[in-house]
């Protein structure tokens, strides 16, 4: 079972820990803070535990002539790149009213630091951990200065190959433990082809000593649902107040009724995941009385027979009897009784039946 850690005071994730569902706003809040806090406040009152945002330092994101691009997308809030991620971008100080928004309601609340500068805002805002956008999960020398601010880490893995995450692994693991890995596949809205799902498992192969989780950016909540049935301990989806609102995430993330489903379908999957152990169970009985079959005679058979198997068969029997399996068992066995054709054969009707019937 994968390790369990602290993830945020007093939730742990991984081994048979609950699911950590982060409710991604990202940038869908349009750059307006009260749609913000709306947000956080969906976010908490559909089961979500963390509220998450993307926190960029611009400059230190971008180069000058990323900025300076011309950004004539129908999504776009500037006539260039900057001028639209200007708009989105949030300040320091609204960051630490959403935090604290975030804190009186009770939710989580965290953000992908989208650069260097941004994870060490918020180190200084005191987040919960950090998540490594699939963005930077191969940019090495972040992933090691942000691993040794020494928070726990959720590092999505978009656009990235097994090779790449062996090497994250091994750059992050010596410096901090507390980190998982997310199946993601960075593409918005993403098509069930090319989610991939298996590669959970294989994470869970490769890294066993982590957990693993899943971002997904697909419509619909099946896929998700799915993929905690496979393990996944850390669950990221976008979420949005209304799909048809300008940005190019919103067609990718639930809307309130939809992530208040994901939640309530996850956690009854969870309670379905159960025990490996399988046996018959206190809820079985009623059923088991009713319809549970026995071990009856096919013949009449004679006090002293040695029972054969063309003397038995199975049926539904009143009262109950030995049980199916036991047919085998009872082959060679002497009967203490007469026995009429189509009558139970019980412990009472078999010579030393304790000793020799196995079953």
């Amino acid at each position: 079972m994968a390790r369990e850690f602290e993830l945020c005071p007093g939730r742990r994730v991984g081994g048979d820990q609950p699911c950590f569902i982060i409710a991604e706003i990202g940038q869908n809040h349009q750059g307006d803070l009260d749609i913000a806090k709306r947000m956080i406040r969906m976010a908490k009152d559909c089961g979500a535990d963390c509220a998450k945002f993307q926190k960029s330092e611009l400059e230190y994101k971008f180069n000058k002539k990323a900025l300076e691009r011309p950004y004539t997308s129908k999504h776009s809030w500037g006539k260039t790149y900057g001028e639209h991620k200007r708009h989105l971008e949030f300040s320091h100080d609204q960051y630490r009213e959403l935090k604290k928004y975030a804190e009186e309601i009770g939710i989580f609340f965290t953000a992908s630091g989208m650069d260097e500068m941004a994870v060490e805002f918020l180190h200084e805002l005191d987040v919960p951990f950090f998540k490594v956008g699939s963005g930077d999960t191969n940019n090495f020398p972040y992933l090691e200065k942000t691993a040794k601010k020494g928070r726990p880490m959720v590092i999505s893995s978009g656009m990235q190959s097994m090779n790449t995450m062996h090497q994250v692994y091994q750059i992050v693991k010596p410096i901090n433990p507390n980190f998982c890995f997310l199946q993601c596949t960075s593409a918005y809205p993403l098509q069930p082809e090319d989610v991939n799902l298996r590669v959970i498992s294989a994470y869970q192969s490769a890294f066993p000593d982590i957990p693993i989780g899943y971002s997904g950016h697909e419509t619909g909540i099946a896929i998700s649902v799915a993929a905690v049935a496979m393990g996944a301990k850390v669950l990221e989806r976008h979420v949005t107040l209304d799909k048809t609102w300008k940005g190019s995430d919103h067609q990718a993330s639930l809307e309130p009724n939809e992530l208040a489903e994901l939640v309530k379908a996850i956690r009854t999957v969870e309670k379905a995941m159960g025990s490996p152990n399988k046996q018959l169970l206190p809820c079985e009985m009623a059923c088991n009385e009713k319809l549970g079959k026995s071990v009856v005679a096919k013949v009449a058979i004679p006090e002293g027979a040695i029972l054969t198997l063309d003397m038995l068969t199975v049926k539904v029997g009143e009262p109950k009897g030995f049980p199916p399996e036991c047919i085998f068992d009872l082959v060679g066995q002497k009967v203490k009784k007469n026995i009429e054709e189509d009558e139970t054969i019980t412990e009472q009707v078999v010579e030393n039946h304790v000793k020799k019937v196995k079953c």
